[in-house]
């Protein structure tokens, strides 16, 4: 199972105080993915990722650990940033280090895909296609290699 059929057009997720919704019972393609990755499946960790799948921006731990409070309010930010790193080690996140600003994350996505930022604004822009990469396997090939992953981050400013 790959995480493409993770990413679903945001649900309003309707939760009264000190409840905490049931992802497990909700999602269950997020419940056998945490499993094929081997992991435990937690509420902590079913609702990050419940988050993560639903989200169309690039959150940093904080603005994700706000967004999974609506879902459990008792979960703290630490657990978050353990979460983040677990899956990120397992592969089903991607961490993206941009300079001096907070890590931001995303679903793995099914295809490879880079990032744009906008240094005035910090704004992170997916670049849809295959024109980057087409350019890195010709030139990894006429070097001899063989490109296994990339993810290249392009800074720019608007004109």
């Amino acid at each position: 199972m790959t995480c493409s059929n993770l990413r679903k057009h945001p649900r309003s997720l309707n939760v009264g105080p000190n409840k905490m919704v049931n992802a497990l019972n909700d999602e269950p393609d997020l419940r056998q993915v945490l499993r094929d990755a081997g992991l435990r499946v937690t509420p902590q960790r079913a609702s990050i990722i419940t988050i993560l799948s639903e989200t169309d921006d690039h959150p940093n731990v904080e603005e994700l650990y706000e967004k999974v409070r609506a879902l459990d309010d008792t979960i703290s930010v630490a657990t978050v940033y353990r979460t983040m790193s677990v899956l990120e080690n397992v592969g089903l996140v991607r961490k993206l280090v941009l300079d001096d600003a907070p890590a931001r994350y995303e679903m793995m996505p099914p295809t490879n895909h880079d990032h744009l930022v906008d240094l005035e604004s910090g704004e992170l822009v997916e670049i849809p296609g295959t024109d980057i990469a087409d350019v890195m396997n010709r030139v990894a090939s006429e070097l001899g290699y063989e490109i296994v992953s990339h993810h290249t981050v392009i800074r720019a400013r608007k004109r």
